[in-house]
């Protein structure tokens, strides 16, 4: 990847809805080159896709929670039935996997505080070798969405 690549990154992580015209425009190539270099971005797997980003308050969407779980056991069997459970949890907007100790992280979006504890209490303590649950809830947003560093640091 090379420098005009990271531009057409930088430029649709601020604008995915450019035209190729505009973005040729911004990253100074002329419309061929730069659609021929979109489509191989999209192609390797360098741009995973397009999408709008909804605020979750707008839906209904105003409590949110950062929930941690520790696993009874980590064998592979049951990793794979917790992540093929969690991941049919629409509320959980994020789920990362950790080194350590709390095994995951869940990033849960709801209604309210009601129908948070009602997630937490039929869902996730019933998911698949969960052996402790610990929760925090989200104040405030203070970095959100924010364009992934395209220079190395």
């Amino acid at each position: 990847m090379d420098t005009v690549d990271q531009k057409i990154l930088a430029e649709l992580q601020q604008d995915g809805r450019l035209t190729v015209t505009e973005l040729a425009a911004r990253v100074r190539l002329s419309v061929s080159p730069c659609h021929r270099r979109l489509r191989e971005l999209e192609r390797s797997g360098a741009i995973r896709g397009y999408r709008a980003l909804v605020d979750p308050a707008a839906v209904g969407l105003n409590f949110e929670a950062l929930v941690f779980v520790s696993m009874r056991q980590e064998d592979r069997d049951t990793v794979a039935g917790f992540e093929r459970a969690l991941s049919e949890v629409e509320h959980v907007l994020e789920a990362q996997r950790l080194f350590g100790d709390p095994d995951y992280l869940l990033r849960i979006a709801t209604v309210d505080l009601a129908a948070f504890q009602r997630l937490y209490d039929e869902r996730l303590a019933t998911l698949p070798g969960v052996q402790r649950l610990t929760s925090t809830l989200v104040m405030k947003h203070v970095v959100e969405d924010r364009p992934l560093p395209l220079t190395r640091a």
